[in-house]
This record gives structure tokens, C-alpha cells and sequence, in this order.
């Protein structure tokens, strides 16, 4: 079976849409992504399947820049043969296709014939995973395959040198696990400073637990809100900054990288996020490939001082299809990724690290049962198992406090936070220049 693929970014969007509308054919499934994962899962899913009945033509547009959501609106929009049949949608932006405007043009997965119910329950999927995925109607119409509740990922030997132990228990009790505050994490900032060490690298590193942990989101009925938590940030921040806690990086700036080898200012105790921040971000950029070398197999993960998740892709798939031939086609792919929780599903090879054969990178996927049935040992944790946390974590997130503008209005509450923490506003003059920011560029109702 070929897996035909047709890749746009940045200005041949439209070239590739056009190239699609040519293209599609009624034996064809038409997949939409912002990145090879999905298509390359389906890829293999297609070797294994001979018979599956359907080519599968990929559309693949980069979100740099913004541009796979103007294009993959147009698509849908256009409609007909060459409109996306399953498309997917990240953690940044997914409430639009989920719940906000482009909502109605998903379809249910039990419209096409998928037990969504019994299937939920017996893949123990997140449930924060289930929130976001799920319509204002009620309806499920988009689940992911990965699970992204956070932990705090820590170095051993710094833990060792600060606190004289680098058990996961013990440094989940310094650092606060569970209390919802901070009042235990920024203690044990002062200990790691009087040692000579950072807490984290920057304060992006603690702002996706407060985002995520906030108990209303940037709109409330059509108007910005800033939940109490998410207006803390500007203290958080504040305290980390003047007490010298971090070396005041940016996430995903080379210092940050540098730090994450241990070659920063100072070095730097932990950073928190999911299972993916260890295996994409930090393992890539530790320094060595193997224990011994750079930071790699110097690291463990304990539970977070609050409950939270970052990231995540979600797939969907396109209404048009209910109640025709194609649309057990693709709910045979579907449920593949997002619910199959035997040996053979998606999530089973992806949490063994086994997709691509043996010795791949394990991930933690959003089935609970899956996961449970997994080997989640990691050398780059010193061979700790990494989903006896990953698992509660997942249970501890929060799905429910998500917008479709949190990509652009988080951009803009970050900016007015180090705005006022580098000294260039005071507190509500960064408040009152984030809600300008809003007010001019998004469809908000701001008071």
C-alpha cells in the first residue's frame, strides 16, 4: 500500500492544497498534520495492514509562522474529495477544532462507528485527554496518543550535593509535591542557591505547571480573565529573578539547551514536563548518549508541587465522512492510535519503544492500561521507571481551563511578565499593556 506524501510549509501552502484537490480520489484517505508522527505512524500501520482498502495522501504544513491552521481551515472549508478526512490538532491550538470555531466540522467518534464509551474505560484513557477532546454537545471528537501530564525531571547528583539524597520520594517532599503552592519549592530554591545551584533554567520552566494548573482559562463567556494562579506568574517569576534562583534563560534559547548539559551560569537542579520533554528535549541535548556522558543517566522524576499537562496532539476526524463508505476506513485508523490498548495498537509500540523496531524511544501514551503494561526503565533516568509518575501525573491534569486563543495570549502574557520582571514596567502597568495586547488583536471582550 503507498503512502503518498504531498508536503507544504510556510508560502506552498496553498500550492499543496490545490495539488490535493487534484489528487483525491474516492478509495483515498486525506491526512492532515503539522509534523511526520502522525503520517509515519500510519505509515506503518499500512505495511501491516495490506488490505486496509485505501492510500493514504499526506498533507504536512509546518506551524511556523502560524501557517497550518489558516491552511487547514481552508481545506476543510473548501470541502468535497480533497478536504482533510483526519486531521490533527496540538495542545497549542486544539480547543478551536474541539470546542471553539472550527468545532462543527469535526465528527463524533461514535458517528463513525467507534464504542467510544467502552472503549474509554477500557484504555484508561486521561481524562484530561477525554476533556479537551470532547464537545460542547458532549461528544468526543478528538483523542490523542500520548499522555503529557508533567512531573518534575531532576538531576541526581545535584540533589545528592543539596539535599543528600536523590530519591524520588524524598525530593517529591522537599520540593512540595502535591501542596498546590509554592511555598516548599521556593525553600528548597534557597537551599540549592546556597549550594550553588539554580532551581530551574528560567521561569518558562515553571510557567506551563502554573498555566495548567489555573482553575479557569484566558475566556470566560466571551471575556479575558486572569485567573489568580496564571496573575501569581508575575510574582513567581519575580521571586525567581531577584533571588537569583535560575539563570533567567528562555525556553528553547540556546542557553536553555546549555543548560540541560549542565553548562549554563550555574548549574541548574530540574526542569518540569511530560515524558516527551526527557526523550525530544532533554536526551538530544544533555551531552552524551549513553551514562557518563554530559548529564545523560544523571537524571530521575518525582511528582510536582501542582498537577499539570503541556502539550499533546490531538486527531480528529472530518464530519463529512459520517454515514458513508469511507468512514469505518477511518475509524479503523482512529482507533488505532488512540484507543487500541493490546499489543498491537499504536500506543503499545510507542510507550515500548518497538514502532520501528526494537530500541526505540519510549514514550508515555495516553492509555493508562497500556502504560501499565509497559516497561517504562530509562538509562537516562538511571534506569527509573518512568510511568509509575508519568500515570498519576496524567490523572492530576487538568483539562478544562483551555481556549482557542491561549497560543496567542499566552505569547502575550509572557512578554508582559519579563517585561516587569527585567524592570521595565511595574506590576500593573504589565497587566494593563497584556490586556491592551489582547484587546487589539483578538475577538475578547476585555474589562
Amino acid at each position: 500500500m503507498n503512502m503518498k506524501k504531498a508536503t507544504a510549509i510556510g508560502l506552498s501552502v496553498l500550492a499543496a492544497v490545490g495539488m490535493m484537490s487534484t489528487a483525491a480520489a474516492a478509495d483515498t484517505i486525506n491526512l492532515w498534520s503539522f509534523t511526520d508522527e502522525i503520517p509515519g505512524m500510519v505509515e506503518k500501520y499500512l505495511e501491516a495492514h495490506p488490505d486496509f482498502g485505501y492510500d493514504v495522501e499526506t498533507t504536512i504544513v509546518a506551524t511556523t509562522d502560524g501557517a497550518y491552521q489558516p491552511a487547514l481551515d481552508q481545506a476543510i472549508l473548501d470541502g468535497g474529495d480533497s478536504a482533510p478526512d483526519i486531521y490533527a490538532a496540538e495542545g497549542a491550538f486544539v480547543l478551536k477544532y474541539t470546542q471553539g470555531d472550527m468545532a462543527d466540522y469535526a465528527a463524533p467518534y461514535a458517528d463513525l462507528g467507534i464504542d467510544i464509551d467502552a472503549k474509554l474505560e477500557e484504555a484508561g484513557i486521561a481524562q484530561y485527554s477525554v476533556d479537551i477532546g470532547t464537545r460542547g454537545d458532549g461528544a468526543v471528537v478528538g483523542l490523542g496518543y500520548q499522555a503529557t501530564g508533567g512531573c518534575f525531571i531532576y538531576r541526581r547528583s545535584i540533589a545528592q550535593a543539596a539535599f543528600g539524597t536523590d530519591d524520588p520520594e524524598q525530593i517529591a517532599e522537599i520540593i512540595g509535591s502535591g501542596s498546590g503552592n509554592w511555598d516548599k519549592f521556593f525553600e528548597a530554591a534557597e537551599t540549592l542557591k546556597e549550594a550553588g545551584y539554580g532551581i530551574v533554567s528560567g521561569d518558562g520552566d515553571v510557567w506551563h505547571a502554573v498555566e495548567n494548573s489555573s482553575d479557569q482559562g484566558w475566556i470566560v463567556d466571551g471575556k479575558l480573565v486572569i485567573d489568580p494562579k496564571r496573575e501569581a506568574f508575575l510574582d513567581i517569576s519575580k521571586t525567581l529573578k531577584d533571588n537569583g534562583y535560575h539563570n533567567d534563560t528562555q525556553d528553547w534559547q540556546d542557553a536553555w539547551f546549555a543548560d540541560m548539559k549542565g553548562v549554563g551560569e550555574k548549574e541548574i537542579f530540574g526542569f518540569f514536563g511530560p515524558a516527551w520533554l526527557i526523550n525530544y528535549t532533554l536526551a538530544p541535548n544533555c551531552g552524551g548518549e549513553a551514562v557518563g556522558e554530559g548529564t545523560y543517566g544523571d537524571w530521575a522524576v518525582c511528582a510536582p508541587p501542582v498537577g499539570f499537562f503541556w502539550g499533546g496532539t490531538w486527531v480528529l476526524a472530518n464530519n463529512k465522512n459520517v454515514d458513508t463508505d469511507k468512514a469505518a476506513a477511518v475509524a479503523e485508523l482512529i482507533e488505532w492510535i488512540t484507543l487500541d490498548c493490546t499489543e498491537d495498537g499504536l500506543q503499545y509500540k510507542w510507550a515500548n519503544g518497538t514502532l520501528n523496531g526494537e530500541g526505540g524511544t519510549k514514550d508515555c501514551v495516553a492509555s493508562a492500561t497500556v502504560l501499565g503494561m509497559s516497561d517504562g526503565a530509562l538509562d537516562f533516568l538511571g534506569g527509573q521507571n518512568a510511568f509509575e509518575y508519568f500515570v498519576p501525573a496524567n490523572e492530576y491534569a487538568n483539562g478544562k481551563n483551555l481556549t482557542q486563543y491561549d497560543e496567542t495570549i499566552n505569547m502575550y502574557w509572557r512578554d508582559a511578565v519579563r517585561s516587569y520582571t527585567s524592570g521595565d514596567c511595574e506590576r500593573e502597568e504589565a497587566i494593563e499593556n497584556f490586556k491592551t495586547n489582547v484587546a487589539d488583536n483578538l475577538d475578547v471582550i476585555v474589562e
